[in-house]
């Protein structure tokens, strides 16, 4: 049975915004994987490491019926094939895809973790997961409006607009 989850996507090299819009093409192409809901997009500073360029980042929302792990493999795909190269910690990156959550679970692997661990923290994530559901419950964290900060959003997001 498909579970709805929502995938966090950045990219800040070359065509930021068309190669979001690329990604969500092939992700909608995985088998069993529905793309249902898309939020904005969002230019904001990077993250982590900020002597870089800004980032375009959104958040989708999904039907799937993989398991995390399946999901998690696809995704990598995804970037491969798009070309990315993981040089460095939060580096630079032509794409990025996160899972931030997969329906009402959590997951606590080497490689895996659900609730993504940083989306509370990032603007870049919570104003556009914000923007496609306001009533989320975030596994192990609470309702989405107790993570979201309307100052510090304000203060991180450069841009929105929709594609």
């Amino acid at each position: 049975m498909p579970v709805t989850s929502y995938l966090g996507l950045g990219s800040n090299i070359g065509n930021a915004n068309q190669n979001i819009v690329q990604a969500i093409d092939l992700i909608s192409a995985i088998d069993n994987v529905e793309v249902t809901n898309k939020a904005s997009f969002y230019l904001s500073k990077a993250w982590g490491k900020t002597d870089q360029d800004d980032f375009i980042n959104t958040v989708i929302e999904i039907k799937c019926s993989l398991s995390p792990e399946e999901l998690l493999k696809s995704l990598k795909k995804v970037e491969g094939d798009m070309g990315r190269i993981k040089k460095e910690k939060w580096g630079p990156r032509i794409i990025d895809i996160d899972i931030l959550t997969f329906a009402d679970c959590e997951v606590n692997l080497p490689h895996l973790k659900i609730p993504h661990p940083y989306m509370t923290q990032r603007s870049f994530v919570m104003a556009p997961l914000y923007e496609l559901n306001q009533s989320m419950i975030i596994a192990n964290k609470g309702p989405i409006e107790e993570h979201i900060n309307k100052k510090q959003i304000k203060s991180e997001i450069l841009d929105v607009y929709v594609l």
